[in-house]
């Protein structure tokens, strides 16, 4: 086994395939296949999981590849000590719901590691995939919410992964409206207010379960309903189409505008939005980083 091996098994995570991480790592794919495969059988396991649509980790590839992070995360930082004048690589990884203010704290993360080298990933995705990246360390954060809802079936999925939720705030849920919808005017709106105007929601693919949606209420009958599969669209058709999509009510001017407004739904539920981890990785320091900026602007959302 060779540091050099590790980081291949690594790369292909990161990239999702052999092929992508081998042009990647300025090697030919049957050359990076070898190195895997030989990698395997010295260590008596099967790594990844081959198919006709790409790799994926098996479950003691999964476990492997946490102890392949931490090996050359410590070969790194050795290098960084004895090697002077050579700045340490930043690699940093977060997966989220399609929420700006994660977007912010990632924006404040680059900025403060602007000057270093890094290699930083910002990924909004659906729920289930979300879950996937933690899992097979492609992300070593997810940004994920809870509700009464879904909560057992959440965490019952997260449990079997080996990953664990942390709650970092509470939001009680409002609806995203253009500034020129007739709901703008109200001080809150119910469900029944909502019916005549068309709902948005973020398309979850074939695991389309009512549990892995990103909005709240997300059985209840919408004569009108749009699924959309990114952020700016969503924005777009509130404000081309009179529609509205329920969330925490914490909106971005600096990413958003002031276009769209968060108007407070009446509703026993609530939002517990919170970061997804595998359970025996210890946090990195720049991931404890970005969660301090991530509750930072939370914090001082609206001051």
């Amino acid at each position: 086994m060779t540091l050099q091996q590790l980081k291949y098994i690594i790369e292909i995570v990161q990239c999702g395939s052999i092929t992508m991480a081998a042009q990647k790592l300025f090697i030919t794919q049957p050359s990076l296949s070898k190195a895997v495969s030989e990698l395997e059988q010295e260590m008596g396991i099967t790594i990844f999981l081959r198919s006709n649509r790409g790799v994926i980790l098996s479950d003691e590839g999964t476990k492997f590849l946490s102890y392949a992070r931490q090996v050359v995360e410590q070969a790194e930082l050795l290098e960084h000590t004895y090697k002077q004048g050579e700045p340490i690589k930043r690699v940093f990884a977060v997966s989220a719901q399609h929420y700006a203010f994660a977007v912010n704290a990632f924006v404040a993360l680059v900025k403060e590691y602007g000057k270093d080298q890094y290699e930083f990933s910002l990924r909004e995705l659906r729920t289930y995939d979300i879950i996937e990246d933690v899992h097979t360390q492609r992300s070593e954060l997810g940004i994920i919410f809870l509700s009464n809802f879904n909560r057992e079936v959440i965490l019952r999925i997260l449990q079997s992964k080996d990953l664990e939720f942390t709650p970092q705030f509470k939001a009680k849920p409002h609806v995203f409206v253009s500034k020129n919808n007739p709901l703008a005017k109200q001080k809150f709106v119910s469900r029944k207010d909502l019916l005549k105007y068309p709902r948005l929601t973020y398309d979850q693919g074939v695991n389309n379960s009512f549990y892995f949606s990103e909005e709240l209420h997300s059985t209840d009958e919408s004569p009108k309903s749009i699924v959309v599969s990114d952020r700016a669209t969503l924005f777009n058709l509130l404000i081309g189409l009179d529609g509205y999509t329920i969330s925490s009510g914490i909106l971005s001017s600096d990413l958003n505008g002031t276009d769209i407004l968060a108007i407070p739904l009446k509703s026993d539920e609530i939002m517990e939005v919170g970061y997804i981890r595998l359970s025996e990785r210890p946090l990195s320091n720049i991931a404890k980083r970005y969660l301090e900026l991530f509750r930072d602007y939370i914090e001082g959302y609206g001051k």
